[in-house]
């Protein structure tokens, strides 16, 4: 009986030891570490490089071709704390190459209150830039630097043709991450209120993301041509740092040519002008005000001693509101400048942007029931913000 229990003792050590060492000694390496290890493994490679779409082969074309003139921008200056101490700080952000003459298009906001600015190519040479001349109201400032080789920017014919939904891409620096590009569509075109409160007519809406850096890049089109200048973003007020939620907005590069010229040409911005505070007119608020026409732009006050009231155009003296919006009725209600039809205060400003300061133009307006033209000379727009 020993005997037996002997025998059975060893079968089963033996067994054992038979199980875990010698048949299984891959699986108990298995269970002791936690992780199964495959007794082969094969990796399936392709057999060449993978071909680009034809959407990606255009995103690479956009890049080479825009890169080169694209700059990044540094701001510096000192300020003091509170002990009355200096303290150097920087602003960043990007600008574009216009000339070989080293002529640089950003944002006013970008080199606003710079003591030094400095100038980084693409292929990270600095060059110390001059500020030649600024325009807060349409935040746009002119740069030069003197550097060899550069390549300008091609820029867009116009950005009147711009429609929704078209493709876009934003290059720039955003939080000083150089050469960055960024894909999105045109979201809409509208008018904005600048940093400075002052209403940008026009401006390209985009889903491109655009960040703290981008300011002053440019927005391209497919064919890697600037249609316009990043500037803005939304951005959520509970976030502690600024970053892209989806809407950027660009200034329109037909507005940056009409601000270039006047640099070119007087040596600073002199923008013309009705010098009228006005609201666009469509057909449901035209039938409740009771207007003659159900399109337009409605003269809610002229600025004194400009253009308008040396016409003899007329502003409201009705107060009444627009939503929250406190506007002035019984103004005249504009619906046509040289022959063309005006439909929204957009369309003014296309207008102003072919012509210049000094230009006479006829104006056609309703006055109550009674259809009117006038002649009227362009004045300057010393107040953009009225």
């Amino acid at each position: 009986m020993t005997f037996r229990r002997i025998v059975i003792v060893l079968l089963i050590v033996g067994g054992f030891w038979y199980l875990t060492t010698l048949s299984f000694g891959p699986l108990r390496q298995r269970m002791l570490s936690g992780h199964a290890i495959p007794s082969s493994l094969t990796l399936t490679e392709a057999e060449a490089a993978p071909e680009y779409t034809p959407a990606e082969l255009n995103n690479i074309a956009v890049y080479k071709k825009a890169l080169p003139s694209v700059v990044n921008i540094t701001s510096s200056m000192l300020t003091y704390n509170f002990f009355l101490q200096p303290v150097p700080q920087q602003d960043q952000g990007s600008g574009f190459i216009l000339d070989k003459q080293g002529h640089i298009l950003t944002n006013n906001h970008v080199v606003a209150g710079g003591q030094q600015i400095e100038v980084t190519l693409y292929n990270q040479h600095r060059y110390r830039a001059t500020l030649i001349g600024h325009d807060p109201v349409h935040d746009l400032a002119l740069l030069q630097i003197n550097a060899p080789d550069l390549v300008p920017a091609i820029l867009a014919n116009t950005s009147r043709n711009l429609v929704v939904g078209q493709k876009v891409y934003a290059i720039g620096n955003p939080f000083g991450l150089s050469g960055t590009m960024t894909t999105g569509i045109i979201s809409a075109i509208r008018s904005i209120h600048g940093p400075q409160g002052q209403t940008i007519e026009n401006a390209i809406q985009t889903d491109a993301a655009i960040n703290p850096g981008n300011s002053g890049g440019p927005l391209l089109n497919s064919h890697g041509e600037v249609i316009g200048i990043n500037s803005l973003i939304a951005t959520n007020p509970n976030d502690e740092v600024e970053q892209s939620a989806g809407i950027g907005f660009a200034i329109p590069i037909d507005t940056a040519k009409a601000v270039l010229g006047d640099f070119q040409k007087y040596g600073y911005v002199r923008r013309p002008s009705l010098g009228i505070a006005s609201l666009t007119i469509g057909p449901d608020l035209a039938d409740q005000i009771g207007l003659a026409a159900n399109y337009g732009v409605l003269i809610m006050r002229v600025i004194p001693g400009g253009a308008a009231e040396r016409a003899g155009l007329r502003g409201g003296n009705q107060v009444a509101y627009y939503g929250n919006l406190q506007i002035y009725l019984g103004g005249d209600l504009i619906v046509g400048l040289d022959g063309q039809q005006i439909t929204s205060t957009q369309d003014i400003a296309d207008f102003m942007n072919q012509h210049q300061v000094g230009d006479t133009i006829t104006v056609t307006f309703y006055r109550g029931r009674r259809k009117l033209t006038t002649q009227l000379t362009l004045g300057e727009a010393h107040d953009q913000s009225a």
